[in-house]
């Protein structure tokens, strides 16, 4: 078993290298470089080149782009045992977003992407995982956008309430307890509604007790009847 602060603990720990063995970690540790990037430190631009992929070990990446006329909006939000700048995989040759550091200290590792695309080549495994992220984060992307398109903002922020909860939600008897360490700010840049706004719905979920509501937390009552 490695060492919890070794860079092998902390690859085995990224999710499409679940139930590798042993002998594939150790080439995958040979081929990647681990660093630290401080809080609004970005790890890639738009039009940098896709040259290299990312493991999220410790910390948050916020993933984002630019409008025209230089507006930042951020698309997701990255947790421990995350890959990101993946797309390079399926000949990305620039970036079209920008990734940058959310929290004080991330810890990352970065492998080539001629060592990554070779390394799905040889194990089929480990290529079908990150085609099906892949496409789960394309068909995020498709969700999102329609939401924006066709509904409000309460039901953009509740239905990402509930995406949260689903992903990184503990069940607490017959409810839903959420950890979330996101800022008002954060969860209106993430649904494209104001920072009051947010706070204007999470006082009505809270009076209509629905949800509790925390400093880096929240509790869904119940989730099926959560609008």
């Amino acid at each position: 078993m490695a060492n919890i602060n070794s860079k092998l603990w902390h690859l085995e720990n990224i999710k499409v290298f679940s139930n590798m063995p042993k002998q594939e970690m150790k080439k995958i540790e040979e081929m990647t470089n681990m660093r630290t990037v401080k809080k609004g430190e970005y790890i890639y631009f738009p039009e940098d080149p896709s040259s290299s992929v990312y493991f999220l070990k410790m910390g948050r990446i916020k993933i984002g782009t630019y409008t025209e006329d230089g507006k930042e909006i951020i698309k997701t939000i990255l947790w421990p045992g995350e890959i990101f700048g993946e797309l390079g995989v399926i000949d990305e040759s620039n970036r079209t977003d920008f990734a940058i550091a959310a929290d004080d200290e991330v810890l990352i590792c970065a492998m080539n992407m001629t060592n990554m695309i070779n390394m799905m080549s040889m194990n089929p495994g480990l290529n079908l995982k990150v085609m099906k992220l892949i496409g789960l984060r394309f068909r995020k992307t498709e969700r999102k956008l329609e939401s924006l398109m066709f509904k409000d903002s309460r039901t953009r922020l509740v239905e990402f309430i509930k995406e949260l909860a689903e992903e990184r939600g503990i069940k607490v008897g017959t409810d839903i307890s959420v950890k979330h360490y996101l800022t008002h700010q954060d969860f209106a840049n993430l649904n494209a509604i104001s920072r009051q706004n947010v706070t204007s719905i999470f006082n009505e979920l809270k009076a209509e007790k629905q949800m509790h509501f925390e400093r880096k937390s929240f509790l869904i009552r119940d989730i099926n009847s959560l609008k």
